[in-house]
């Protein structure tokens, strides 16, 4: 049976709420506020708290939440630990979840997405839609559809759009996504917000039928506000995806007033709360209720706290009673804290762990010179120290007090901060290779363990030499970058508080611009490097593979392509650069120099089923069908639970006439992942060879359960009922995939030869007409059409 006693985590929440002083208004209103129901106009769904750093911010934002709770609400608080906003949803469903309330659905998305994010490269390599003799997939034209006309599901620059052939853009589009297991995968890496937020919304809804309140607080606004502002502001004020309960409450805290560009016109349902230093009565009450009521004493804490709350606590929680600890006028307050700190063990501690941005047992024991038998004890006196807060995984210190140490510690002795930083780098670097263990090759970068011991040691060998370590810390921000974006974001925010702790500027800077760069994604935080001119070839090479990719992505082959090319100078051997060039090779349609280029990637990196399998699509496209299947083979062999690998030979194989073998590979990729959408409408085509119509239907209805969205998917469930002799059901499902992607050539074809089958000649000559319009060499269509008007 579980002990019913509190946890040492619950009795040092308690003695500190019991402490808590001042801001009686602020409690009080948000309080009044949680009393009045949605309807009332009196009611404010949004709250924000700001002002300097320590005056309190996140001590009250926790008050509010202990408020919340109190009175019922379901609850999530969100800080600086997030880098993105499915981070963020991540922090929120574990929350809810702590407190008996689990919302499935999005941790199940929120999962998938942590895995595939990672997969984003290797996503460029298998096709994604029916055979090229066909054209691209539906989907994909969706896709290219919606980027030209500005709707940014594939940012394209818009010139280059204009002049694009659609069909090639949506044909890029698909080898895209194809690498992920459904399309639902695919979103989730390039638009996560989009099908995040409405499960989020949705699950929220379903939670607010069992709690009077749901109360969102988003702390250290200043550094999460970048990405976090945006979406809240569609959440809250759009219904883009979807719709928000009135029954949320959301606390945002920050060291600025809101944005009054973004918010401005919504003033009537959000209340600012700016705070300011405790008055002077606030900060002697709170004294007085600590036991610090002598008057000489009193007055050197105001004097040296200039009323900020943590500073207040922090010197009160010392209790010092003897005027004589009153001294020195120019002392600051983290020095008189440590002069009224008794025990000189307990002030080492507390200037030692300064050092580090987050502390546990592990680190603690590096950063402290004490005998292994003390450690415990003065780290749990460390936990309870007024301006030290205790997260799930970690301490952290709040920043006004740590700045001060950092600044203590540093001119007191250089060259020790020199040398307990670096022996803090050199532990992180043990852990780092000790958490690389049993990782496959390249595979680090993928790991969250291995990566936040990286950035860890990054940022400590930059506090000890700044300025001979700035080169490798910005060549690991590159290899950041290329893992992800908001890895990149963790990067450039550490380089960024390396060079304030040593003031630094050139450091401080770079982080401070990178960060800027990397708000509007990854390719301009390249451009700053490649204009830094000590950026070495190694590095300049990976720039221009990381840039490549963001180009490749976004559409832009040609330009995509000149990147490589450049990577490639500066480094031949790399074979990231040569596996670039060869898909970007391919997207132009170059099939001789897209093998040339994925062979030499082969060389370079043999056996990597990456450059294997891009080759094997280079050759499907080529029409080289047979060469195709042998590399297909080997990706197969090589990564035999590669469900997108299975599915691509099966494409060949079919191609093949090779159905039994096309049949099992199918089956096989549909075992690992019965999502794999591509794999399943596959094999509906085998079936549908056969002529075994309740498999191909169970095939094609189960994919538009899946997707009731996809063009792709209408039209093949389409052209399955005409092939069928279901001329009325087809047309019916055409028409919904003309409707979803009215530009469709493969669709109004299919439905011009369903009317021609029910005798409506002249609605199917105007389907075929309109398709040989949007693609005039399309041969099928062109004989379908000739078929017609000669029976007519």
């Amino acid at each position: 049976m579980g002990s019913t006693r509190p946890s040492m985590q619950e009795l040092i929440g308690r003695r500190r709420r019991a402490g808590f002083v001042g801001r009686v208004e602020e409690r009080a209103a948000f309080r009044r506020n949680l009393e009045l129901p949605p309807e009332d106009e009196r009611h404010r769904f949004l709250f924000h708290v700001h002002g300097d750093a320590g005056v309190g911010k996140t001590r009250l934002v926790r008050e509010l939440e202990q408020i919340a709770r109190e009175a019922g609400a379901l609850t999530a608080y969100v800080d600086e630990g997030v880098a993105g906003v499915p981070e963020a949803m991540t922090v929120m469903a574990r929350q809810f979840a702590a407190q008996g309330r689990r919302f499935r659905e999005l941790e199940r998305l929120l999962a998938a997405h942590r895995e595939r994010r990672h997969e984003a490269e290797s996503a460029l390599v298998l096709g994604g839609g029916p055979e090229d003799r066909e054209g691209p997939s539906a989907g994909s034209l969706a896709v290219a559809r919606a980027a030209q006309v500005g709707l940014g599901m594939v940012p394209v620059a818009g010139a280059f759009a204009a002049a694009l052939d659609t069909d090639r853009l949506a044909q890029g589009a698909d080898r895209l996504r194809a690498r992920f297991r459904s399309q639902e995968d695919a979103q989730l890496v390039l638009t996560p917000e989009r099908v995040l937020t409405p499960v989020l919304l949705t699950e929220l809804a379903g939670a607010a039928d069992a709690v009077p309140w749901i109360v969102l607080l988003l702390d250290t606004y200043e550094r999460t506000g970048p990405f976090l502002d945006p979406w809240l502001h569609d959440v809250m004020t759009t219904d883009r995806h979807g719709a928000l309960p009135a029954d949320v409450v959301v606390v945002t805290s920050g060291q600025h007033p809101f944005d009054t560009a973004r918010w401005g016109s919504f003033a009537d349902f959000r209340t600012d709360l700016p705070l300011g230093p405790f008055t002077e009565a606030e900060a002697r009450g709170l004294l007085a209720d600590k036991g610090v009521r002598d008057e000489p004493v009193v007055a050197e804490v105001l004097r040296l706290s200039g009323g900020l709350p943590v500073l207040v606590t922090a010197l009160a929680e010392q209790r010092p009673t003897d005027p004589d600890d009153v001294g020195d006028p120019s002392a600051t307050a983290v020095e008189r804290f440590l002069k009224w700190e008794p025990d000189p063990a307990r002030r080492s501690v507390a200037l030692a762990c300064a050092l580090p941005r987050r502390l546990d047992l592990d680190v603690f024991r590096t950063a402290v010179d004490c005998p292994a038998e003390d450690a415990d004890a003065l780290f749990g006196w460390l936990r309870g120290l007024p301006f030290v807060t205790e997260r799930p995984d970690r301490l952290t210190y709040h920043d006004l007090v740590r700045d001060a140490m950092l600044r203590l510690r540093r001119r007191h002795s250089p060259r020790d901060w020199t040398l307990e930083h670096e022996r803090l780098a050199e532990a992180y670097g043990g852990w780092r290779e000790e958490a690389a263990n049993g990782l496959l090759p390249g595979a680090e970068w993928d790991h969250e363990p291995w990566r936040e011991f990286l950035l860890e040691e990054t940022y400590h060998r930059l506090c000890a030499r700044p300025r001979t370590a700035l080169a490798g810390a910005l060549n690991t921000f590159l290899l950041a970058c290329a893992a992800d974006q908001m890895v990149g974001r963790r990067w450039a925010a550490a380089v960024a508080e390396a060079g304030a702790a040593v003031d630094v500027l050139t450091v401080r800077d770079w982080g401070r611009r990178l960060s800027a760069a990397l708000t509007d994604g990854v390719a301009g935080a390249m451009d700053l490097l490649l204009a830094w001119p000590e950026l070495d070839s190694g590095g300049r090479a990976l720039a221009h593979v990381v840039r490549g990719r963001e180009l490749w992505n976004a559409g832009d082959f040609r330009h995509s392509l000149a990147e490589y090319d450049r990577a490639i100078e500066l480094d031949p051997e790399r074979p990231m650069a040569h596996y670039g060039r060869g898909i970007a090779c391919r997207a132009l349609g170059d099939f001789t120099g897209a093998l040339a280029a994925l062979t030499r990637a082969d060389e370079l990196a043999p056996d990597t089923a990456l450059f294997i399998s891009a080759r094997g699509e280079a050759y499907r496209h080529a029409g080289r069908i047979a060469e195709a299947l042998a590399d297909f083979d080997r990706a197969v062999a090589l990564a035999p639970s590669d469900a997108d690998a299975l599915a691509a030979r099966g494409v060949c194989r079919y191609a093949l006439e090779q159905y039994d073998d096309a049949l099992g590979d199918f089956d096989h990729a549909l075992r690992l992942n019965a999502g794999h959408l591509w794999a399943r409408a596959r094999r509906a085509r085998v079936h549908l060879v056969r002529e075994e119509w309740d498999e191909v239907f169970a095939d094609l209805d189960e994919t538009v359960r899946r997707a009731p969205d996809s063009p792709w998917l209408a039209s093949e469930r389409g052209d399955a009922y005409r092939r069928a002799g279901r001329y009325e059901d087809a047309v019916t499902e055409l028409t919904r995939a003309v409707a979803l992607l009215p530009d469709y050539p493969s669709a109004l074809a299919g439905r011009g030869a369903a009317h021609h089958e029910l005798g409506r000649t002249d609605q199917a000559l105007a389907d075929l007409d309109r398709a040989l319009e949007l693609a005039p060499d399309y041969s099928w269509a062109q004989a379908m059409r000739a078929r017609v008007l000669e029976e007519a």
